[in-house]
């Protein structure tokens, strides 16, 4: 006779995984994925303990030696170290410009992307759970808001506030709230018609507990992919905005500024000032895409199961 016995793998029900779980396994299928991921870790590492290893502070004028000046990858330097990436135009070691200017870039995504996520996730949660006047305002506002170019507001915002990194943050949290507003309503209107939500509300549940305790949790997911994509565009938008020369002062490190300042050697052939910058920055922002590409897919597919 056959055996009943519940643990055969044939009979025995399939062992259950909790959603993070299952969706860490899903990403990690992808090699592209853990490729950009590691890349990302790794550049991460590099702005935070990159300038304990590099021979240079590029922004320290007692450093700098004007002889040095534009010499090309391999050069080696009076202080007996090798400029393995060359030098710019004012004698500073492109590698240590690169890891600086990787900082603030870093920093300036990460943390407009991270504010901005916090107001637009706010208020359009609060818009579709409120509705009526309030919700069409907000939505017209948005409209309003993207109907116009980005990097076009970013400049009026900067015009008027003056070059610095945290205006650059501010004006990139100006121009990205919106995207995530909009996303954040949408979901949320879709949790706001479900049934626990009316529940809640005929036993009296304080208000921001229902918005910050049960609507802000299921609306995350596609929120985290929306972070991640406006990361990289927020890096983006920094460097062209420091390129333009209205962004990051030529006192602080900048990848967009590095770019800027050897875009004018570039037909006498010192292509190494803007071509090591500018593959850096490529670098970053193919290693987010492809983070944030393959978590798009792997949570639309979860939301769907």
């Amino acid at each position: 006779m056959t055996s009943l016995d519940p643990s055969d793998s044939d009979i025995a029900p399939p062992r259950s995984r909790s959603p993070a779980r299952r969706i860490w396994r899903a990403f990690v299928g992808s090699r592209l994925a853990v490729t950009g991921l590691g890349v990302l870790l790794g550049l991460i590492l590099l702005a935070v303990f990159g300038p304990l290893v590099v021979p240079q502070d590029p922004y320290d004028l007692m450093q700098l030696d004007v002889l040095d000046g534009q010499l090309s990858p391999g050069s080696p330097s009076a202080a007996g170290y090798t400029y393995w990436l060359g030098t710019d135009d004012q004698g500073r070691d492109m590698l240590s410009g690169i890891v600086y200017g990787l900082r603030t870039s870093l920093m300036v995504g990460v943390v407009s992307a991270l504010a901005a996520a916090i107001l637009g996730t706010s208020i359009g949660i609060f818009a579709a759970y409120r509705g009526g006047r309030i919700e069409a305002l907000v939505m017209r506002v948005i409209d309003l808001q993207l109907s116009f170019p980005t990097i076009l507001i970013a400049l009026m915002i900067l015009a008027v506030l003056g070059r610095g990194v945290m205006n650059v943050v501010l004006a990139l949290v100006i121009v990205e709230w919106a995207t995530y507003a909009r996303v954040a309503r949408s979901v949320a209107m879709v949790e706001r018609r479900k049934e626990y939500i009316e529940a809640e509300e005929c036993l009296v549940i304080p208000r921001w507990r229902i918005l910050f305790q049960h609507l802000l949790p299921n609306c995350l997911p596609p929120l985290i992919v929306i972070a991640t994509v406006q990361t990289g565009r927020a890096i983006t938008l920094e460097a062209t905005l420091s390129f333009l020369g209205i962004g990051v002062p030529i006192t602080e490190p900048s990848l967009g500024l590095l770019i800027a300042n050897g875009y004018q050697y570039l037909l006498s052939g010192k292509y190494w000032i803007s071509l090591y910058p500018g593959l850096m920055l490529l670098v970053i922002i193919l290693a987010i895409n492809l983070v944030g590409d393959h978590l798009r897919d792997v949570i639309n597919v979860r939301r769907l199961q």
